[in-house]
């Protein structure tokens, strides 16, 4: 039972982050909220640990269409980058700015990238196109990111400085308008670029947060160099091209890995 004590862990940690913020806030919907992240992010470890080869992608399906669907489009929120500046800008601790806290600034000092690989909307649709791994070394263009950053920044700053009414509808078109730019973007660059994942290494302005914060993950891919017979299986495979023989935090696109685990599948002695 040893080897299921993780899954626990996971549903614990969010289950407290639901409890407290329904307690706080006064609102039931975060009790369900976290609870339910939790229940598929732990039925995803149970099912790796079970080995069935499409756990993470059940993962990626419960929580990034329940966010991009029920959130998003249902209940009218915008839950990405410019949701989050629309709400810190009202000095308003709801929505966005949970998301954003739990999974993209603080939460990445515990589970890193993870949300980019078990329940990023973007990455859920870019994940079933055909270039799971690239084929061509990593292009420089990650500072485009940081422009996209600051656009969705100035967007939003703008939208308060000249007075906008009616900024709640305003931010929801945005992100209706955003995800279709997001999508088409994304998609893209995959067959440009002949990857799934180019728009994460290029594009996406969250990074920004998730960068940073990753570097000090606590949940992390190590390599045993006794096993290791240097094969090279686990970089060919990663869709973020890191180094996942070097222990090292800067080990190369160390800050990248989306925790995946597709290294660990194709390891043939296990070292990972």
């Amino acid at each position: 039972m040893k080897k299921y004590i993780m899954p626990f862990m996971m549903l614990a940690v969010f289950e407290t982050v639901a409890v407290v913020l329904w307690l706080t806030k006064d609102n039931l919907f975060y009790l369900f909220n976290f609870s339910y992240i939790g229940l598929a992010i732990s039925l995803g470890v149970f099912l790796f640990i079970r080995r069935y080869r499409h756990a993470r992608r059940i993962v990626q399906l419960l929580i990034g269409s329940y966010m991009l669907v029920y959130l998003g489009i249902v209940s009218n929120e915008n839950m990405q980058i410019e949701g989050f500046w629309y709400y810190l800008f009202s000095g308003v601790f709801e929505a966005a700015t949970i998301h954003y806290a739990v999974a993209k600034i603080f939460g990445p000092l515990l589970f890193g990238r993870g949300w980019c690989g078990y329940a990023c909307w973007t990455a859920m649709v870019l994940d079933f196109l055909p270039y799971k791994t690239p084929s061509a070394p990593r292009k420089k263009l990650g500072w485009i990111r940081y422009i996209t950053f600051a656009a969705s920044f100035v967007f939003v700053a703008a939208l308060f400085l000249a007075g906008a009414g009616g900024l709640e509808r305003i931010m929801f078109l945005a992100f209706l308008a955003g995800n279709v730019i997001y999508y088409a973007a994304g998609i893209l660059l995959a067959f440009a670029f002949k990857d799934n994942r180019a728009f994460c290494k290029y594009i996406c302005p969250v990074t920004v947060f998730l960068k940073p914060m990753s570097y000090f993950s606590v949940m992390r891919i190590k390599c045993d160099k006794e096993k290791c017979i240097s094969c090279g299986k686990c970089k060919a495979v990663c869709p973020m091209e890191v180094d996942m023989t070097d222990n090292s935090r800067k080990r190369k696109n160390g800050t990248e890995c989306i925790l995946c685990m597709e290294c660990t599948k194709v390891c043939p002695k296990k070292a990972l």
